[in-house]
């Protein structure tokens, strides 16, 4: 029902699915771009259309009630950023104890302009020996969709440029925010 609900109102909203990819138990899924809050409905919304879950992480600021039992339902995990502890290691932790887990997280690390992207997205996959599924989210196109999987090297500067090359032709939701380069 799931399935079926999110794949209506995602055509209901007018966007189609671009390929999703194989499927693996485990991944890391780098979203980009990310330039507002309506990436995180649209990105849920196909993916559930085609069975899929994935958890995402999010500031724990937005995990108050009532907001809180929505992000937990939907598979958010809230990060503390003031405390200084590892959040790869927690997540490819959470990875390593589950058969199937996919962690979504979006490079920029917020939906202003980042001219850095972080790199904890890709620091999880090796550390959790998991590939990246790299989506997307073309507001000119108004598709989603996986542009590959990706197996991270360990050569962590040439594979985020790669991986940045992916990226190129994706129309974000506010162009200005979001830079590929």
């Amino acid at each position: 029902m799931r399935k079926f609900i999110s794949k209506c109102l995602l055509r209901l909203a007018g966007w189609r699915k671009g390929t999703l990819g194989e499927y693996v138990p485990k991944c890391v899924i780098c979203v980009a771009p990310h330039t507002s809050n309506w990436d995180l409905i649209i990105g849920k919304l196909a993916y559930c259309s085609v069975g899929r879950k994935a958890h995402f992480l999010i500031k724990k600021e937005w995990f108050v009630f009532p907001l809180n039992l929505l992000f937990k339902w939907l598979g958010g995990i809230p990060v503390d950023r003031s405390r200084n502890s590892s959040i790869t290691d927690r997540m490819a932790k959470m990875i390593a104890q589950h058969s199937n887990f996919h962690l979504a997280v979006t490079p920029e690390g917020t939906r202003k302009m980042a001219d850095e992207w972080k790199r904890g997205f890709y620091y999880i996959a090796i550390k959790a020996n998991v590939p990246i599924l790299l989506a997307y989210i073309d507001y000119l196109k108004k598709e989603v969709g996986v542009k590959c999987l990706f197996y991270p090297t360990g050569n962590a500067d040439a594979d985020i440029s790669a991986i940045r090359a992916c990226y190129e032709g994706v129309t974000a939701r506010h162009p200005r925010n979001f830079t590929k380069s």
